[in-house]
This record gives C-alpha cells, sequence and structure tokens, in this order.
C-alpha cells in the first residue's frame, strides 16, 4: 500500500477538506469530465447547463462548511491549493450575479446557485455519508452527463466506481510499486527491523520510487511553510469567526500574553502545553475563516501537526529542517495507514478519525525527531490515538469552530505526552 506524504498533507481552504476542499474538487474533475471522451457524448449535443445537488452530510452540513460556495468555486474551475482565499467571495458574488459559471477553457454553462444547487437532505446516496451528484445539461433541459462523488475525508473524493473497487480490495488502492509496501503498523515494523532503517528513511525511500529527492523535499518545505503560514496569520488575526456563533478568536491575544510571560520566566514548564495549544488554536481559527491550511490529515484536524512541529523547534535545542522533514514523511506513514484500514472521515467514523489520527501522526512524528525507535513511535502514535476512541463529529450549528478549535489544542497536548 501505498499513499504519498503529498496525499496525507494537501494545502487547500476551510473550514473543511470533506465538506469544502473534496467538493471544490469534485466540481475541477465534473469540468474535465464534461471535455473528455469517457462518456458517450449524443452527435450534436452540447453542454449548456449544469446542476448540483448534495445528500447526506454535506446536505445537512454544508452550509455551516461553505459546500455551497465550494462547489460554485469549483466549477469557475478553481482548486483548493490555487484559490486565492481573499477572492472567494467575489467570486462566489460573480457566479450568483450572472447565473453562469465561466471555468477556463469552457465555454461557459448556466448555473443559478439559487436554483441549479440543492441541498437535498431526503436523499441519501448508498455509499457514503458525504455525496454529491453533478450533472451537465443541453440547451433542452435533457441530461447529458451526471456523475455521483464521494468526499470521503481528507480532501480525498472518489466516484461510485472508485468507491466500489476500493470497498471491494483495499489493496488495490494503490498499485504504485515501492520498496516498503506496509500496510499496517505490523508490518510496518517488520520492514523496519529487517531492513535497519527508520520509519522516516522507509517512507522517504517509498517517495522517492515515485519521485527525486530534490522535489520531494521541496514539497516537504513547501507543505511546513504553508503551515507555519497558518500559525503565524492566526496569531495575528483578532476578532469573530464567520458564521452566526460569534465565537471570537483567541489565539492572538493568548500568544501576546505568553510572549509576556516567556520574557519573564522563560523556565516555566507550565508555559509549554500553553504554547503547543496557541499554536493549535491559532490554525484551526484560520480554518474556520476560510483562510489557508494544509489537510493534517484532515481540515477539522489542522492544527495539531503544525503545532507540535512549531513546539519541536521551539523546545527542542537540535531541530533542524531536515528533523521536520523526517518528522512529516513519519506523520504520513502513520496516518497512511490509519486512512487505508479505517477513515479519516468525521461523517463517517467522527472526531476520533480526524483528531484522533492527527493526534497520533503529530505524537509519531515528535517521538521520531526525539530519536525514538520504530517501536517506539507505532507506541507513541497507539496511545495519542487509544485516548481519542470514541469521539464523535458533533460541530454545533455544522460550523468547524466548537468544539473543534479546542479539541485541536488537547490533541496537540496529547500527542506531546504520548
Amino acid at each position: 500500500m501505498f499513499l504519498s506524504v503529498f496525499d496525507v498533507f494537501k494545502i487547500g481552504v476551510g473550514p473543511s477538506s470533506s465538506h469544502t476542499m473534496g467538493p471544490m474538487t469534485a466540481a475541477n474533475r465534473f469540468l474535465e469530465l464534461i471535455l473528455s471522451d469517457e462518456w458517450p457524448r449524443p452527435a450534436g449535443a452540447h453542454v449548456t447547463a449544469l446542476k448540483a445537488s448534495l445528500h447526506g452530510s454535506l446536505a445537512y452540513t454544508g452550509i455551516g462548511h461553505g459546500t455551497g460556495n465550494a462547489v460554485i468555486i469549483g466549477l469557475m474551475g478553481e482548486a483548493p491549493d490555487k484559490v486565492d482565499p481573499d477572492r472567494m467571495d467575489e467570486i462566489i458574488a460573480e457566479v450568483e450575479r450572472t447565473g453562469r459559471v465561466t471555468p477556463p477553457g469552457h465555454p461557459g454553462y448556466s448555473f443559478k446557485p439559487k436554483d441549479d444547487l440543492v441541498y437535498d437532505k431526503k436523499t441519501p446516496l448508498p455509499g457514503h455519508a458525504n455525496a454529491m451528484r453533478l450533472t451537465a445539461l443541453d440547451r433542452d433541459g435533457r441530461v447529458l452527463l451526471t456523475q455521483v462523488y464521494f468526499s470521503i475525508g481528507g480532501g480525498f473524493v472518489v466516484t461510485e466506481t472508485e468507491l466500489l473497487a476500493m470497498q471491494k480490495n483495499k489493496k488495490a488502492a494503490s498499485t504504485q510499486k515501492v520498496p516498503y509496501p506496509f500496510a499496517s503498523a505490523k508490518e510496518m515494523l517488520a520492514m523496519a527491523a529487517s531492513s535497519g532503517l527508520s520509519i522516516a528513511q522507509m517512507k522517504r525511500a517509498n517517495e522517492e520510487a515515485v519521485m527525486d529527492r530534490a522535489t520531494l523535499d521541496a514539497g516537504l518545505d513547501r507543505i511546513w511553510d504553508a503551515m507555519s503560514g497558518c500559525i503565524d496569520r492566526g496569531l495575528k488575526q483578532d476578532g469573530r469567526l464567520p458564521g452566526g456563533l460569534n465565537v471570537r478568536r483567541r489565539a492572538r491575544s493568548i500568544h501576546d500574553k505568553l510572549q509576556e510571560e516567556w520574557r519573564s520566566n522563560r523556565q516555566n514548564p507550565l508555559l509549554a502545553n500553553d504554547w503547543l495549544s496557541v499554536y493549535a488554536m491559532a490554525v484551526n481559527e484560520e480554518n474556520a475563516a476560510g483562510g489557508r491550511v494544509v489537510t493534517s490529515p484532515t481540515n477539522g484536524a489542522a492544527g495539531v501537526v503544525p503545532a507540535t512541529v512549531r513546539y519541536y523547534l521551539h523546545f527542542h535545542p537540535e531541530a533542524d529542517q531536515d528533523g521536520i522533514r523526517d518528522y512529516l514523511l513519519t506523520a504520513a506513514a502513520i496516518g497512511g495507514i490509519i486512512k487505508h484500514n479505517a477513515s479519516i472521515s468525521g461523517a463517517e467514523v467522527g472526531c476520533q478519525g480526524e483528531v484522533g489520527s492527527a493526534s497520533a501522526m503529530a505524537a509519531a512524528g515528535l517521538a521520531a525527531v526525539m530519536g525514538g525507535s520504530p517501536e517506539q513511535i507505532e507506541n507513541a502514535a497507539e496511545i495519542a490515538l487509544e485516548h481519542h476512541l470514541g469521539m464523535t463529529c458533533d460541530p454545533i450549528a455544522g460550523l468547524v469552530q466548537v468544539p473543534c478549535i479546542e479539541r485541536n489544542a488537547l490533541g496537540a497536548v496529547k500527542a506531546v505526552t504520548a
């Protein structure tokens, strides 16, 4: 089994990887499908209009997660890792004003959000809780093409056919040949023992089977730069988060207080957890505001890994860029195992699959850069995950704010403790 580190850590926008990034990606895929030869296009038929329907969790919590807006932005040809978060409101307003989507390379299609974007709470689609259907029509309203997509967590999107193939044979999820194709912790530890390599070294070897070292390292550095930038932006912002709950941003004020305490009493051991918590909160406040974040492994759990990496840089005397790379590779190995064998979708398995997985990944990464053996790294991941079991996904008003923001802070603390 091979799941790239860049599949686990994906740069995108908030507030949700499954309810925002996933639907945006699905809309992108549908645009590509329209232009392809992968469907039986009737002679002389031309797509002139599009429709979208959201089902299951996407319908019930989609407004709070900005799912409909994500679909609109995706149908305009924007991708989660490329769209400017500051332009998203402008893009949506343009579509609402004109009643058309005009993605690059396409002729433009009729799409009136009030009529053509439906939150269908009555018709769940079998396969996954996060489902959506996209439809292309001709000028007479005849359906030319329809496709169902499932957003399965962490920004991953699959069609019905792809989902069935995954469920039928998980080992077929990746056909990429890699030197250490571990699909479980047991296999990972056995391969580490037989090879004499660390988990990060095995993961690096797998990645370098599909890309060169320079590309891998540049990508890892880009991931950390995005994570670190998200922390820094979150520590500078104040005000209230969007959505109607009037949740106040607190990371900046807490950070300002911590800086004062740090200058006056650098050796206070209790401050470490406070720094860790404020880093996580900064990320998730940015996520809740629709800012630029990195799935780690999801948006709802995006604060745990960056917080513990910043903690490592802040408190470990030998922290360096190579350590960050090893941390991310180790964390991705654990995240890949969890996704392959279970789920990272909160709508499917609860928050144990989001913050629980993130905490396990963070614990593993931190244990690795602290010099832990593969067995100690696996044990740290297990301890962190164990103490999130049974945790549900129950955000108030469908917003990734309460209890999500503080839950990330506690997930980071548990990761360090583990």
